[in-house]
């Protein structure tokens, strides 16, 4: 009788191998650089460029609008207020982005559990190396989620939540954001002076929650060399 039942309890275990090392798979492709990785309303893979391990993502084409929730969200950080955020990117333009494409790619901070708030600073790497000195001016850019767009930012106060940076698309730039409080600085390259400084982040002083990846249309973005660091 043993004998008999033996095959059946041996393709029994089998199975529940192959389950469990499919599951395990499944939560390692979710993973990248020991963050836990969340797409919303972006399309996501990890790939390889210059023999890195990097994160591929783009805007889904269902979405509408500008400066909205898209981005891939590390999901393993829910607690962040303080601190420094540095990554490593890279913006290449869609075949099919629209000619006000501008490679945009940059970083959300403070984002609340369901997504309905954050602030964010991105990169508009066509901008950087313009020849119309206007574009150049906003190169880089601040909003916050969901009531104070690029758009109403710049009407209300021309100037001063964007500038100008050095940049180009199809090349790596370090990006790092240094938030305190009511404070973001950011920083390009390795440069000591921050080529951005805002000093009233509209979600307030004790804003707190997850770190994103983002990206807007027409933009084929990448990101590598996560550092997150959290202070009080």
């Amino acid at each position: 009788m043993f004998l008999s039942v033996f095959p059946l309890l041996r393709g029994t275990i089998v199975a529940m191998f192959l389950l469990c090392s499919s599951h395990a798979l499944l939560a390692q492709a979710t993973r990248f650089e020991n963050y836990s990785l969340e797409p919303v309303q972006v399309n996501m893979s990890v790939t390889n460029i210059d023999g890195k391990k990097v994160v591929r993502v783009s805007r889904d084409t269902a979405t509408k609008g500008a400066d909205i929730p898209t981005f891939v969200r590390l999901s393993s950080i829910n607690d962040f207020s303080n601190g420094t955020i540095e990554v490593m990117l890279l913006s290449r333009l869609l075949p099919n982005a629209d000619p006000a494409a501008r490679g945009f790619i940059g970083v959300a901070f403070r984002i609340t559990k369901d997504n309905s708030q954050f602030e964010s600073i991105y990169l508009r790497p066509t901008n950087g190396r313009a020849d119309d000195q206007l574009r150049r001016n906003h190169s880089t850019q601040y909003f916050s989620y969901p009531d104070y767009s690029f758009a109403r930012l710049r009407k209300e106060a021309e100037g001063k939540y964007e500038s100008y940076a050095d940049m180009g698309l199809n090349e790596w730039i370090k990006m790092k954001i240094v938030v305190q409080h009511a404070q973001a600085k950011l920083y390009l390259n390795d440069n000591p002076q921050p080529v951005l400084m805002v000093n009233d982040l509209k979600l307030g002083a004790e804003g707190s929650g997850a770190i994103g990846l983002w990206v807007d249309s027409g933009t084929d973005a990448f990101f590598r060399d996560i550092k997150v660091v959290k202070e009080n």
